[in-house]
């Protein structure tokens, strides 16, 4: 696997992270995954994929998207700050209650998966 391929993955894993956390966030709410218009998933999942967008740019991520320590990180937060950013800017709610529980599920998923990898590559003799 080269760089590039492993990018893709990671952005990939990433995107589909954030889109679980947008599905399970309507499905809790009664709201329907995909709302009343059809729209409901795209409205929710659209700040945090900007946001996560955002920290793949800052932290070039594509030079070394697996590790936790400068993509993860900035990838988490560029998702948690910027996607509550644009929420607020786009007339969507936010509450602490909602930023403590999307902080810790995108930790979870954006910095968990890459320590995991990691891991893995670590005790197969891999360089991470």
């Amino acid at each position: 696997m080269n760089i590039r391929q492993a990018a893709a993955g990671a952005a990939a894993l990433d995107a589909g992270a954030i889109l679980v956390f947008s599905s399970i966030g309507r499905a809790s709410h009664e709201e329907g995954i995909l709302g009343a218009n059809g729209l409901g998933l795209a409205t929710t999942v659209w700040p945090f994929l900007v946001g996560a967008g955002i920290g793949w740019a800052i932290a070039r991520g594509w030079k070394r998207p697996c590790d936790w320590r400068r993509t993860g990180t900035m990838v988490w937060a560029s998702t948690l700050v910027g996607g509550m950013l644009l929420r607020v800017v786009s007339g969507q709610g936010v509450q602490v209650s909602f930023v403590v529980v999307a902080g810790t599920f995108l930790a979870l998923f954006l910095i968990g998966w890459r320590v995991l990898s990691g891991f893995i590559a670590k005790r197969r003799g891999l360089k991470p």
